[in-house]
């Protein structure tokens, strides 16, 4: 890394270690929760400790992957970019929900993403295929038609039918593992728009209200278990590839929930600490929360923040 990269990561770095999850902004209320939680952020760690953390407290994998089971996990690697230039999710994070599915039984993991750049550089580049691969998961292919087959969206607006690929129609459960960053063209792209990586034709989707048909397809009845956000690295501008580690800042942060919706809204809100986005701008959101896909309404949660 060049040396003005390297001072300017260290001191986004340092600026991040100064934020505070602040109740007025990430979350409605600032209270203590007891018993089951509806989402998990943590901020000040490293992608694993962070992830664990957040684990432990929403009762360990067991409660979402049973013995023998098949699991997908989908983060994102659409782009040709190495971990630390912040286009993919990051690898180390992956790695471990890859363990701690076999740990929890699973039978075999297999980690895709449909990507926009060249996939086996997208793949390599990434970190993501050999990490996913000494973990013992499988990686399945997306570069053509045939792994995909049409399902129904029966709640869509834009959208009635799209291609889902074969790993997500297959599998027993699946998790939902995107990056935090800036999106020319959505605004955001968090966990709704990381449903993009499992459909294959979207040339569709950007000819025809892709914020609606963003939504369209997160409808889709088969959901995750769990929405992981990576958002230890924030791309804040010239996403979703960027242009050079410059777009890079270091969120050190976390977010985990079932709720598709509740999460996004959460990480934009934790975005916002960064550079200011609304809940308009990124309009899929709200759409899916129009299409009771979750809410925003992030008052209403019970809410666990985990500073480390």
């Amino acid at each position: 890394m060049e040396r003005r990269h390297f001072l300017k990561t260290a001191v986004a770095g340092a600026v991040a270690g100064s934020l505070q999850f602040q109740p007025g902004r990430l979350f409605a209320k600032d209270r203590e929760q007891q018993g089951p939680c509806d989402l998990v952020a943590v901020m000040g760690g490293e992608p694993v400790e962070m992830y664990q953390k957040a684990m432990e407290r929403l009762g360990g994998m067991g409660k979402y992957v049973q013995k023998g089971q098949k699991v997908v996990v989908k983060p994102n690697i659409g782009w040709d970019r190495l971990p630390e230039e912040g286009g993919n999710t990051n690898p180390e994070l992956v790695v471990a929900i890859i363990k701690d599915c076999f740990q929890a039984g699973a039978s075999e993991v297999t980690v895709f993403d449909r990507t926009c750049d060249e996939w086996q550089a997208c793949y390599k580049n990434s970190g993501i295929e050999a990490a996913a691969r000494a973990a013992g998961a499988k990686v399945a292919f997306a570069h053509e038609e045939r792994y995909f087959r049409e399902v129904s969206l029966p709640k869509g607006v834009r959208l009635k039918n799209a291609k889902i690929h074969e790993a997500i129609l297959d599998c027993d459960v699946w998790f939902n593992v995107p990056i935090l960053k800036n999106h020319g063209g959505t605004k955001m792209t968090i966990s709704m728009k990381n449903y993009m990586g499992i459909v294959w034709d979207r040339r569709i989707m950007h000819a025809n209200d892709l914020q609606q048909c963003i939504a369209d397809v997160a409808s889709y009845a088969k959901r995750p278990a769990l929405h992981i956000v990576d958002a230890y690295r924030i791309m804040t501008q010239n996403g979703p590839k960027g242009k050079s580690i410059d777009d890079i800042q270091m969120g050190r942060a976390l977010f985990i929930s079932p709720d598709m919706v509740a999460v996004d809204t959460a990480a934009l809100n934790f975005y916002n600490q960064f550079k200011p986005m609304t809940l308009a701008d990124a309009s899929h959101i709200g759409k899916g929360e129009a299409m009771q896909l979750g809410t925003t309404k992030l008052e209403t949660l019970k809410i666990e923040r985990i500073r480390l």
